[in-house]
């Protein structure tokens, strides 16, 4: 396995040991990764997938200075050559068996099994998140995104049907299809199902591992947040095509303002996290400033 080593290498230095490495892992995964992007990743509810791996792969990018700083003067550590097998072995069952759970999380442990061969536990520490990000590209099986998303579906259409029609607008709902005057829509997995909760999961903590907070409390109290975060903005996505229905017909709604739906997901999702992060953030500032007030006082 190549070692490489502290120092001012060109690049192409650097990269030539880990030719053999990167053309075994494109042997492997080139070929899944055509199947992706011309099957699930090609379908709306599907359409995180090739942004987590672009995040993913950057990631690791971002924490190389790292890894390579903690595996200085750090051992190889054997423990990755079972790693290392028990990942081709998942890759062959998965590609064999067409289980694309087990297809795509091999890469996983076949990058820690690397890490630990080339750079050791510590350095292998400096990439968790990156590595744990990872998991949120990996299709998960039908059976179990369509046992979930079905009750986020109908929760999702209840608390967007009541809201319209708080406000005034002519809306009822039959399980997940709403409808709003004389159009009616169906609540798709894409607006509003599992996959779309994980996007928005990754995007915060994502944004938890950026902002870097030391307060555990904040960490903590944000990641537990995420989720409801989640629910807000995907029926905060769906009133807002009810609402491009309503005011500008079917056409408006299916065509370009629909992706327009969808980047209002992911704004309002962001804005949600930053708002809440700050109001953590002022309840932590209080905190602090009573708890001295106390102190002064005694």
């Amino acid at each position: 396995m190549p070692r490489v080593y502290l120092g001012k290498p060109s690049w192409l230095q650097a990269a030539l040991p880990w030719l053999p490495v990167m053309l075994g892992l494109a042997v492997l995964y080139l070929p899944s990764l055509y199947d992706l992007f011309t099957g699930i990743w090609a379908k709306d509810e599907q359409m995180h997938g090739p942004i987590v791996l672009g995040i993913s792969c950057w990631l690791i990018y971002r924490n190389w200075p790292a890894m390579l700083e903690a595996s200085h003067g750090e051992q190889p550590s054997p423990w990755g050559w079972p790693v290392f097998v028990f990942g081709l072995l998942l890759y062959a069952l998965g590609r064999s068996q067409d289980i694309l759970i087990f297809e795509i999380g091999s890469v996983i442990w076949l990058l820690i099994a690397l890490a630990l061969l080339n750079f050791g536990p510590k350095a292998l520490k400096a990439q968790w998140f990156a590595l744990f990000f990872m998991l949120f590209m990996v299709p998960l099986p039908g059976a179990v995104v369509d046992t979930v998303t079905m009750p986020m579906k109908m929760a999702v259409s209840y608390v967007a049907e009541h809201v319209l029609f708080w406000v005034g607008y002519p809306i009822g709902r039959s399980g997940v299809i709403l409808q709003i005057g004389q159009y009616m829509l169906l609540v798709a997995d894409a607006c509003a199902g599992l996959h779309t909760l994980l996007t928005l999961e990754a995007l915060g903590l994502l944004y938890l591992n950026l902002v870097r907070r030391d307060s555990l409390f904040r960490n903590v109290g944000l990641a537990i947040l995420i989720v409801p975060i989640s629910f807000t903005a995907n029926v905060i996505r769906v009133m807002a095509l009810s609402l491009i229905t309503y005011h500008f017909g079917d056409e408006a709604g299916q065509g370009f303002l629909h992706g327009f739906a969808g980047m209002v997901l992911f704004l309002s999702a962001l804005m949600l996290i930053i708002g809440f992060d700050s109001l953590l953030v002022t309840f932590e500032q209080l905190k602090s400033k009573r708890l001295a007030t106390a102190k002064g006082m005694a």
